[in-house]
């Protein structure tokens, strides 16, 4: 059976807002006693991954503690918003977002606690923590050039740096530089390099466009595929899932792809993270640590690697074969919290260079 209470969360309207307000309100009304006894069996979630296959991660961890999960679903703006308005009365036990930059802004709101565990820190490699303990990672993206095989010989290929060269001129394809993905990326340039070589590289890169940025990472394959382009910057599990797809035509357009790990001959292909941390206000704080706990797991991490494409934190967990015949690579070693820290620079870089 499933123990997972799960609710979508929508912000955007006065009336969503009003709702959240009252939410807030109501919970200001109950005595801390009646919070704790109300938070002892329950894990209150609030997370911006929105796969289904996540249900496993979620009924694994109440077959093994009995602590039931209660699940919120927004983008991670939205429910950091939500968690500020909620106020001190938040029922909200862990965040989990996707991507290192919406953790460092709840990290800049006051929304997280440290955690010390060995379970932990014995599992995730450092660079994929934060150093005072406030999130963890839970899962690997690399952010990798995929290319037409049909067009583009792999030997061309060699580094995020080297896509601002003009012999990619009109070849290029990627989504916007409002998406945290990119913004990520580009903040990892920032520490790799410096501030005037990334705004040089971002202007090199837009005069590189096929198009002007549109869709999500699928949308930028389709198009390699199509021939709009012969060169996409997208994350790595985009296309496992094009390559198992129902849809022939899907399978075909994984099939003429290939995928090009970069700077592997000197810092490492940059790697993403989805995480989670700890509220401040957390009810259930023993649950939450318990929680992280379990999603580092050998079982838990297995989930994350087999069901939604992605690579595991922890070292020695299998991944998807699909994933896997991609080949090896080697990870940029720099700790999420930096790039995810440059990603308001980041974004002002791309947008005064034209990557609109």
């Amino acid at each position: 059976m499933n123990k997972i209470t799960r609710r979508a969360f929508l912000c955007g309207s006065a009336a969503t807002a009003a709702v959240v307000i009252g939410q807030a309100s109501k919970a200001k009304a109950q005595s801390p006693v009646v919070r704790v006894a109300q938070a002892q069996n329950v894990l209150n979630l609030y997370s911006a991954r929105h796969y289904d296959t996540d249900t496993a991660l979620y009924d694994s961890f109440t077959a093994k503690t009995g602590i039931r999960v209660n699940l919120i679903e927004a983008e991670a703006d939205a429910l950091i918003e939500r968690i500020k308005s909620e106020g001190a009365n938040s029922p909200a036990d862990v965040l989990i977002t996707v991507d290192a930059g919406r953790l460092w802004r709840a990290e800049q709101e006051g929304l997280l606690q440290p955690v010390s565990s060995q379970v932990i820190t014995q599992a995730v490699p450092e660079n994929l923590r934060h150093p005072d303990g406030l999130w963890v990672g839970l899962s690997k993206r690399a952010r990798v050039i995929m290319y037409d095989k049909t067009k583009v010989n792999p030997a061309e290929l060699s580094t995020y740096e080297a896509l601002a060269d003009e012999r990619w001129r009109g070849q290029i394809l990627v989504r916007s530089s409002s998406h945290v993905y990119n913004q990520s990326l580009v903040g990892s340039l920032l520490a790799a390099n410096n501030p005037a070589q990334t705004e040089t590289w971002a202007q090199g890169v837009v005069a590189n466009f096929a198009r002007q940025p549109e869709g999500n990472d699928t949308a930028q394959i389709q198009a390699c595929a199509a021939g709009v382009g012969s060169i996409a910057i997208v994350n790595t599990y985009y296309l496992p899932r094009l390559a198992k797809s129902d849809k022939p035509e899907d399978r075909a357009i994984a099939e003429r792809i290939g995928v090009f790990f970069p700077n592997q001959r000197d810092r490492g292909t940059h790697v993403n993270i989805s995480g989670g941390g700890i509220l401040r206000t957390a009810p259930n704080r023993e649950a939450a640590v318990q929680f992280l706990e379990h999603l580092v797991s050998q079982e838990a991490q297995e989930i994350f690697a087999k069901s939604n494409n992605e690579y595991p934190v922890v070292e020695g967990v299998a991944l998807d074969p699909v994933l896997a015949s991609y080949g090896r690579f080697r990870d940029d070693a720099m700790n999420a919290s930096v790039f995810g820290r440059n990603n308001a620079e980041a974004l002002q870089i791309m947008d005064r260079a034209g990557w609109k």
